[in-house]
Order: structure tokens, then C-alpha cells, then sequence
């Protein structure tokens, strides 16, 4: 072997068995936090704080993970850009501006009087932590409300506009803190120089994109290669952070904007489904990074303080946005809700500290202590969520006296209904269902809990009503003692198995037919008493497999006796009538 051989080996092997080791314990932290359905950003936390420098070493921080860390920031931004909606904001403009500002001033300045005040630093200090700690969790929040179908509860109103004005608040403070670590004696005149710059190159960048955002990506849809559009937008992100970095900002930052011009194109979703394995790589990687930056040791020796940073910093976000949603009268479940969605650090927190750290703006001890307790807040969060949407106990709309007015909507709407099916869901299956019920006029009461889907349903006259289905009240006022059927449509297994429990526990003897992705989760909603389960995976793969029969040659009929033969043995509700058509 050659010196130069030899030399290239020696210094790839350590460099490919630190990437094993990474992989291995991701793919075993990843796989465990997703069982138990946390955010896999907590699982990367762990991995770096467990095999980084001040945990069991066998991981070291580098310029080239580094680099490969702030590109994963970078895409974030841009997902983040992506998500942008000027209607959006618009539509919730109170929401974003009074109780998202009022959310961040109040934080902000909480903290950072605490850092200056208890810790004895610096007032440059004390913005950078308090920007960094009034920063929530959009990953872990929004990920909750979803799956618990409390996007548009009150609460869950509220908590998304202060996070989308969070996101708004994320490009400023990331030219403000370098403006400070930069400012000499003159610090307003560094700022409203720092302030002048980023706005004559965001406002040329954003006129440019406008004019060329489009027109670039309908020239690439013409040649109609996934790979090309994929090209385009990674060139897209990486040209505009380099001229934003070339021009004295964050990488970050161009990264937003070009996500941003690309959301008010058509080809938004297709964009986002492309760069989505790079994001979440190499964000993971960013997590990663960060957890090594923890000291364990420092932390142990000073865990007295580190609990009080963490009841400060759960206790004064809860109570700030407390205060924020009593005043403007929001009832006090749906408060209490909101303060227990937003009290902890988030993943922007995270970036701002760091930055901070690396800027020298705050020092090692303060670094330690407040990353720790960030970090132990986001650990928090999915219980302290949970534990408050069951103690408050409501409909996911906010109060009590909404509760009252959704279950009286519900009823007004099932009065005159018997024998009626009942539609959990109404996506595109639920809507299909609908229409064939209409055909045999078979009546049926639909839940939903999309105001726009349902403001859409009932402009055509289709009986849709607001309602959590995998509540006992409001299928109760759906009239679940009177309908002769109850179908869900979507394919959230937990809710499924909640609807099935209520129902079986009002109607044994109902028939509930439900639907699922594929086929694994079967058996188990079969054990939770669904008459029926429908595959979605199984009556697509069906339909393509006769097709195909039909286009090689084989006549229609047998490549349907071979569907009906394949539907006889798995549904047993359908069993008897195949079996009498095939004698």
C-alpha cells in the first residue's frame, strides 16, 4: 500500500466509524422516542448529549459537522419560508401581532431582567437569552395539535398565531444579535446600519424572486424531471444564503426568504415532499450538534440552579401567556391550555443561543445553565400538554361555554335523523361515502374538524358538522342511539380506537366499519370492535393489479372474479355475496 493510500485510509476510518456509531445510536434513539410518539428532534438531543465531548466522548465536534449542522439549520428556514402564507397571516393577523408580540416582549424582557438581575450579567446578555428562551416549540406543538385534531380549537388558534409570529421574529433577531456582538460604543448606529443593510437586501432579493420565482419553476416543470426540480430548489437555497452571508446576514436568512417566494408559486408541496430528506437529515444532525455542546458535569454540579431555570422558565411562560389570553378574555380552560402549549424552549431558542454562545454575547456558564434548562423544558412539553388537555377536559374548542354550543350545533343538526349513518371524517373518502348515501337516500350527519372543509360542505348543502369525533358528547348529540351505522374515515389509529371504545360502550350491536393505511393495524382495530376494517393500501393495490390483467390480455370479467376472490377472503361482511356470485 502506498504512503498516500495509507495515509487516506487513516484518516477516513476514524472518520467513518464516528459516522456509525452516530447512525447506530440515531436509528436506536429515533426508533425509541417515535414508539412512544415524541419528536425526533429530542431523540438527536440525546445522541449528542450522550456521545458528545462532555458525555461518553466518542463523538468530537469539527468543522466539517459543524458545516454539515448549519446547512441543516438552513433548510429549516427554508421549510419554514415554505410554510409562509400571507393569507394566512393575514387571516390571523390579531392572533400573530397582539397575543404573538405581547407573548415575545413580555418573555423577553422577563428573562432577560432574570439573567441580568440573578445572574449578574450584561444587558447585551440579557437580550440574547430572553430572544432565545421566548421562542417555543413549533416542531413538538404543532405535531400535538395535529394529531390530537386541535389545529383549530381556540387554544390551538391562539398558540399557532404567536408561534407564526415567532418564525416572523426569527430573521430580525438573527441580525440583531450580531449587530451587538459587533457594536462598540455606538450600538444604535451599528444596529440601524445592520437594520439598513438586511433591508436593502431582503427587499432586492424578494423583488428579484417575485418577478423570476415563477417563471424559473414553470420553465423547469415543462421538462418534467423530478430531478431537475430538485436541483433547482437545493441551487435555490444555497445561492440565496450565500448572498445573504456575502453580504453580511445569516445563511439562515436567505434561506427563509427563498422559501418564502417559493411558497407563492404552485409548486409549494411538490418543493417542500423533495427537500424534506435533506431537512431532516441534516437538521437532525444540527440537533445532534447541539446536545454535544451540553456539559453534563458542569450541569450535575449546579442542578440547584438548573431546576430553578426550568421552573422560571415553564412557570413564567405559562404565566405570561396566561395573563396575555385572560386579558383578552379568553375563557380560563382554554388559557390554561394555551400557557401549557407554549411553556418550553424551542428549536429557533436553540439556533439563538448558539449563536449567542458562538458571538460571545453570553458566557460558558450561562450558556450551560440555560441550553440545559431549554433542553429539559422540550423533555417536558409533550406531558405537561397532555396532562393539561385532560385536567381541563374540553372539546378542543377552548371553553366550556363553546363545548355547550358545538354539542347544541351537533344536535340541531341530527334532530330529524333516524336510522342515519354517522361519517367520522370528511377528507376525500368521507366525502365519496356521502355521495353514495345521497344516491340511495340513506341519511347521514358527518363530523369534521376543518372550518374551511366544512364551511365548503355546507355551502352545497351537505349535512357537515364541527365536532371531535372521538368524543362521547358529540357523538352522542350525533344521535349514535338512533343511527343504523357509524364509519371512520381517517386513518389516525389512536382516535379510531377511542371512537370504537365510545360506541361499543353506547351501541354494542352498531356495525362500525373503519378504514386504515395498510394492513398492520387491522387486528388490532378489530380487537377494538370494528365490524369491519377497509385497507386503503389493499383496494388501490387491487384495482392496479386488475387494470394490469386488463392490459396484458386478460379478459374483464376474470381479472374481476380475481378481485372478488381476493375481496371474499378478507372482508368477511362481503364473504356471503362473492361467494353467491361465484356459484
Amino acid at each position: 500500500m502506498t504512503n498516500a493510500a495509507s495515509g487516506y485510509h487513516d484518516r477516513m476510518h476514524p472518520q467513518l466509524l464516528s459516522i456509525l456509531v452516530l447512525l447506530s445510536a440515531a436509528v436506536v434513539a429515533v426508533g425509541v422516542v417515535r414508539r412512544f410518539r415524541r419528536p425526533s428532534m429530542l431523540a438527536y438531543l440525546a445522541v449528542g448529549m450522550a456521545l458528545g465531548p462532555h458525555g461518553l466522548a466518542l463523538l468530537a465536534e469539527n468543522a466539517e459537522v459543524q458545516g454539515f449542522a448549519e446547512f441543516g439549520l438552513v433548510f429549516l428556514m427554508f421549510s419554514i419560508g415554505l410554510e409562509f402564507s400571507l393569507k394566512r397571516l393575514q387571516a390571523m393577523r390579531n392572533l400573530v401581532f397582539v397575543f404573538g408580540a405581547s407573548q415575545m416582549a413580555l418573555t423577553a424582557l422577563g428573562t432577560g431582567l432574570a439573567t441580568v438581575l440573578a445572574y449578574g450579567q450584561g444587558w447585551k446578555s440579557g437580550i440574547a437569552v430572553g430572544l432565545a428562551v421566548a421562542m417555543s416549540s413549533t416542531v413538538i406543538v404543532a405535531k400535538m395539535l395535529s394529531d390530537r385534531f386541535e389545529l383549530h380549537s381556540r387554544s390551538g388558534r391562539q398558540t399557532m398565531g404567536v408561534l407564526l409570529f415567532q418564525d416572523l421574529a426569527v430573521a430580525p433577531c438573527l441580525i440583531l444579535l450580531p449587530a451587538l456582538a459587533a457594536s462598540g460604543d455606538d450600538l444604535w448606529r451599528s444596529l440601524a446600519v445592520a437594520a439598513a443593510q438586511a433591508v436593502a437586501v431582503l427587499a432586492l432579493l424578494v423583488w428579484l424572486g417575485k418577478r423570476l420565482m415563477g417563471r424559473l419553476f414553470d420553465a423547469v416543470a415543462k421538462v418534467r424531471s423530478n430531478e431537475l426540480l430538485v436541483l433547482t430548489s437545493l441551487w435555490i437555497v444555497v445561492g440565496l444564503s450565500f448572498l445573504t452571508a456575502q453580504s453580511g446576514l445569516s445563511l439562515a436568512l436567505g434561506a427563509f426568504v427563498g422559501g418564502m417566494l417559493i411558497s407563492e408559486t404552485a409548486y409549494r408541496h411538490h418543493v417542500e415532499a423533495d427537500i424534506r430528506p435533506f431537512r431532516d437529515i441534516l437538521l437532525g444532525l444540527f440537533f445532534v450538534t447541539i446536545g454535544m455542546m451540553l456539559d453534563l458535569g458542569y450541569v450535575l454540579a449546579n442542578a440547584h440552579k438548573l431546576v430553578l431555570a426550568v421552573a422560571l422558565l415553564i412557570g413564567g411562560k405559562a404565566v405570561v401567556m396566561l395573563l396575555i389570553t385572560r386579558i383578552a378574555k379568553t375563557p380560563l380552560v382554554a388559557s390554561l391550555r394555551t400557557a401549557a402549549q407554549l411553556a418550553q424552549a424551542g428549536e429557533f431558542g436553540l439556533v439563538l443561543i448558539h449563536l449567542a454562545h458562538q458571538l460571545q454575547l453570553i458566557s460558558a456558564s450561562v450558556f450551560q445553565i440555560t441550553l440545559s434548562a431549554m433542553l429539559l423544558s422540550m423533555f417536558i412539553a409533550p406531558f405537561l400538554i397532555e396532562r393539561t388537555a385532560r385536567l381541563s377536559g374540553d372539546l378542543g374548542r377552548g371553553d366550556w361555554a363553546h363545548k355547550a354550543t358545538v354539542i347544541h350545533n351537533i344536535a340541531v343538526h341530527s334532530m330529524n335523523l333516524g336510522q342515519h349513518v354517522v361519517i367520522c371524517g370528511y377528507g376525500r373518502t368521507g366525502k365519496r361515502i356521502a355521495e353514495f348515501l345521497a344516491i340511495e337516500n340513506i341519511p347521514f350527519i358527518a363530523l369534521d374538524v376543518d372550518p374551511q372543509r366544512i364551511a365548503e360542505a355546507r355551502a352545497q348543502g351537505i349535512n357537515v358538522v364541527f365536532g371531535n369525533a372521538d368524543r362521547r358528547e358529540v357523538l352522542q348529540a350525533a344521535g349514535i342511539a338512533r343511527a343504523r351505522a357509524v364509519v371512520v374515515t381517517y386513518s389516525d389509529l389512536h382516535s379510531a380506537e377511542r371512537v370504537l371504545h365510545i360506541v361499543r360502550g353506547m351501541k354494542p350491536e352498531i356495525p362500525v366499519v373503519v378504514r386504515t393505511a395498510d394492513d398492520k393495524d387491522v387486528a388490532r382495530l378489530k380487537a377494538a370492535g370494528a365490524t369491519e376494517v377497509i385497507p386503503e393500501v389493499l383496494e388501490s393495490s387491487l384495482l392496479i393489479a386488475a387494470e394490469t390483467l386488463v392490459q396484458a390480455g386478460i379478459p374483464m370479467k376474470r381479472a374481476i372474479q380475481h378481485v372478488r376472490a381476493v375481496r371474499a377472503e378478507r372482508y368477511a361482511s362481503l364473504r356471503d355475496f362473492y361467494e353467491a356470485r361465484h356459484k
